[in-house]
């Protein structure tokens, strides 16, 4: 199966377009993007306005690093004229994660013509997983 790398998401890619707001304010870079197996690998960086009082990254900020990973490794497979709004995310905080490079791994679990489910992490520079996520996607038209 070939996999046509049109769309925005692939504009990003490639440079010919900007990446959302919300992507340039989470600081979103992508390391790794595997389309036939939908798996993606991107990188966050959590800076000082990220942090609660205890010095820590903001559990909102990393729920959406990982809507910003989980989404991705989707969109990389769809055709130029789909898109894919989250219908449903669960993060589970596992320990603190302090500013700095976070790294998100997503994966597409299963896919149906309608609906998508996704599973992923982000870790820190140590390799420890900060949170866990599962999402639910449902694929459109545009």
């Amino acid at each position: 199966m070939t996999m046509r790398r049109e769309g925005p998401f692939w504009d990003v890619v490639r440079g010919e377009a900007e990446p959302p707001a919300a992507a340039k304010t989470l600081g979103w870079e992508l390391v790794e993007v595997d389309p036939q197996s939908s798996t993606i690998t991107v990188a966050f960086m959590a800076g000082e306005s990220f942090l609660n009082p205890a010095g820590t990254v903001q559990g909102g900020f990393l729920a959406a690093m990982l809507d910003d990973t989980l989404g991705p490794a989707l969109v990389a497979t769809l055709e130029p004229a789909q898109f894919a709004p989250t219908a449903d995310l669960h993060i589970q905080f596992l320990r603190p994660a302090r500013p700095g490079r976070l790294t998100g791994h997503g994966r597409v679990v299963r896919r149906g013509r309608d609906i998508a489910f996704l599973a992923g992490e982000l870790v820190d520079d140590d390799g420890n997983t900060v949170a866990t996520a599962a999402a639910t996607s449902v694929i459109r038209k545009l």
